[in-house]
């Protein structure tokens, strides 16, 4: 707990840094311009259409209308515009998170391992295309889960709790592989994220839930929901702070979980054998004697009469 604490810590002033300030400007600009320019032309058809699409399903119209008589009147006017903010805004929040993964991800954690980790040694990078397969399945993963838990969020608790951690899942997912394709290796990856399952999910889920709390304000400020497209750049931009904000958590604790994995690995040092000299053995690598040189062919040859001189 107290390596997430130190990394949170960590993470905050880094968010502060004038450099990440002026880099998270550049998805804002992107995904604001979009969306202003889409809520802009689309906003008041697509809210129509989703009070229709309400008001005339077969239950829930008789439960509006039920509803509708407690509230004089204005649930329906704002039953459309409320339920596509609820459609929108996990599109933001992965729009942001793609952008920020994209463009400002590795410069991020560049910088992380430049000021604190200069002597990690990189090994990778991964992929292009495998780290896109992982992001996009990851997205889709989570897509598929908002639609299926989609009939819970009418339960109130439950609409305040899926979708935050199904975010969170996706962010851990996606930030945590991204710090490490460019420092680990394979084996290092797989195990990382096995021994660090459980710390990188509760980061990722209280980003998620740091992710949701402008949506409050969308959905309890009933007066801001007319005003929906012009407020959509300032939250795109808080969408944009938290994602910048969870790169940075997760690449100061993933990098200083992989250098303490490596500077816990054993060094594996040379086997040095030495073998004692046998009486009669030659040493290896030492030149064997040759067997005119050898003691008892000089005793033999000692022992043998000279030949007589020729006259």
């Amino acid at each position: 707990m107290s390596k997430v604490l130190d990394a949170l810590w960590r993470a905050i002033g880094y968010c502060f840094m004038p450099r990440v300030i002026f880099l998270s400007m550049l998805p804002v600009l992107l995904l604001g311009t979009v969306s202003t320019a889409l809520a802009w032309f689309f906003w008041e058809p697509a809210a129509a259409a989703m009070t229709a699409l309400v008001v005339d399903a077969p239950l829930l119209g008789d439960a509006i209308a039920w509803l509708d008589t407690w509230t004089g009147g204005v649930l329906r006017h704002v039953i459309g515009p409320l339920l596509l903010l609820v459609a929108v805004v996990p599109v933001l929040i992965i729009a942001a998170l793609l952008l920020v993964s994209a463009l400002m991800a590795p410069t991020l954690i560049g910088l992380v391992g430049r000021r604190r980790f200069e002597a990690l040694e990189r090994r990778g990078p991964l992929a292009w295309w495998r780290a896109l397969g992982w992001t996009l399945g990851s997205i889709g993963a989570a897509l598929a889960a908002l639609v299926l838990t989609l009939p819970l969020w009418l339960i109130p608790p439950l609409a305040l709790l899926l979708p935050p951690l199904i975010l969170g899942w996706l962010t851990y997912r996606v930030m945590a592989h991204d710090v490490l394709a460019e420092h680990a290796d394979a084996a290092e990856r797989a195990a990382l994220l096995r021994e660090h399952r459980a710390p990188l999910l509760a980061i990722g889920v209280t980003c998620g839930y740091l992710g949701a709390a402008p949506s409050l304000i969308w959905a309890f400020g009933v007066l801001a929901l007319p005003m929906a497209p012009l407020l959509l750049p300032v939250y795109v931009w808080l969408y944009t702070l938290v994602e910048v904000f969870a790169a940075l958590w997760f690449a100061h604790y993933m990098l200083a979980a992989l250098d303490a994995r490596r500077q816990a690995a054993p060094v594996l040092q040379p086997l040095r054998v030495e073998i004692e000299p046998v009486d009669g053995v030659p040493m290896p690598g030492a030149p064997a004697l040759p067997s005119s040189a050898s003691p008892s062919a000089s005793s033999s040859s000692s022992s043998l009469p000279n030949p007589p001189l020729l006259p």
